[in-house]
């Protein structure tokens, strides 16, 4: 290879990482390793987003914001997670975190946790709080908590920075306090909306989440065409599976007719390789880094998620959750010296299939319908054949 093929190779090579870092953490900060290779090539970066997704690229000094707009506003399976236990965010927590960055836009330089918490308490005094039954109190260890989680995503987003102090002390005592710096411009590119909300007249979260991300209505035939390419380009690269038979019927014919050319796109600037079925389109990640969820998984919880997966793939037909309880109270007697003492337990069979299914559903390899569970097709992938066996060949 010439050294300029070479030299070609490696900028391309750095590309691929800077997107395939802004897909991971759409909002980096100049304390990134990745952030330097973002400002590199902004430019490009910036031009294809806007091309194939309509996603906005902003880049300064200390922060790198791609304006993600989600092609799907009804999907509830990837909500925010702590940063240490993993654990959902519950609505209380979402609230929470909405009134600490209400806090923090109107506060100094510098804010307390203690300074937070009284901010929070003031802004859950609202009227439109209380009579959606949401309160709040800082005076048990499990209130506090709360809290806690919402401050530790946002040291992990990097609005704040901790100076001095711990949260653990202050989950014991509230009287530990903690002293973070609060960083403005990051706090300011958080919002990814294409209209600022107090443009927005009040109305259902649904409605209201609606126009806050609605793009600009096409008004000619090659508007209508861009739209769509943008709509498919958001689903491939954040959904884990599009399928056909869930798309508008523009959507269904277009992708059908332009998906060579649209996972090509994808696979140049991100290194996704397209995994195409007649159901749908899957774009998977060779190196397996472009995702909050991994199937299989180690430990009990990802052994019991395969092996709920391989049941449901092979019987065919949907499932109760009584009877997939059933399985796995079977499954942890069978595999009780490889998984962890406590699955054994009468109690720890219901824990571990609600966390197998609200991982499967996460991966779009099922569906839940009250109680019933549905294989989608996805999932035959972890299908367990039956096993051949070949007669063995007779020594002369």
């Amino acid at each position: 290879m010439s050294s300029g093929a070479a030299a070609t190779a490696d900028i391309l090579a750095e590309r691929r990482r800077a997107a395939r870092a802004l897909l991971a953490a759409p909002l980096l900060t100049s304390r990134s390793e990745d952030f330097r290779l973002v400002r590199r090539h902004v430019g490009e970066l910036a031009a294809w987003f806007t091309q194939e997704t309509g996603w906005r690229l902003v880049v300064d000094a200390e922060t790198a914001r791609l304006y993600k707009t989600p092609a799907r506003l009804d999907d509830a399976t990837r909500p925010a997670r702590a940063p240490r236990t993993r654990v959902p965010f519950t609505r209380r927590r979402y609230v929470l975190l909405c009134l600490a960055l209400a806090t923090l836009e109107r506060a100094d330089a510098q804010i307390t946790l203690g300074r937070l918490a009284e901010g929070v308490l003031t802004g859950a005094g609202d009227p439109v709080l209380a009579e959606a039954g949401i309160e709040f109190r800082m005076d048990r260890r499990d209130e506090r908590s709360d809290l806690v989680a919402a401050v530790r995503l946002l040291l992990e987003w990097g609005v704040l920075h901790r100076v001095a102090g711990d949260e653990e002390a202050y989950l014991s005592e509230v009287s530990n306090d903690v002293l973070y710096d609060v960083r403005r411009r990051v706090l300011a590119a958080l919002l990814a909306a294409t209209r600022g909300p107090s443009t927005v007249a009040a109305a259902a979260p649904d409605r209201l989440l609606a126009a806050l991300t609605a793009d600009v209505t096409p008004d000619t035939e090659e508007s209508r065409l861009r739209a769509l390419r943008h709509r498919l380009t958001r689903r491939l690269l954040d959904d884990p599976v599009v399928y056909y038979a869930e798309l508008p019927e523009d959507e269904r014919v277009y992708l059908i007719s332009q998906r060579h050319a649209i996972t090509r796109r994808i696979t140049e600037l991100t290194g996704l390789v397209a995994e195409a079925r007649a159901e749908g389109i899957a774009m998977v990640d060779p190196d397996d880094e472009l995702t909050d969820l991994r199937m299989p998984e180690q430990g009990t919880d990802g052994h019991a998620t395969l092996l709920i997966a391989a049941h449901l793939a092979t019987v065919g037909g949907p499932r109760t959750e009584g009877q997939l309880l059933v399985l796995i109270r079977q499954l942890a007697e069978k595999y009780r010296s490889y998984w962890r003492k406590a699955a054994a337990e009468p109690a720890a069979a219901a824990e571990l299939l609600a966390q197998a299914l609200d991982r499967l559903a996460a991966l779009d390899l099922v569906t839940r319908d009250g109680e019933t569970v549905t294989a989608k097709p996805a999932l035959v992938r972890y299908a367990l054949a039956a096993p051949t066996i070949r007669k063995a060949r007779s020594r002369a």
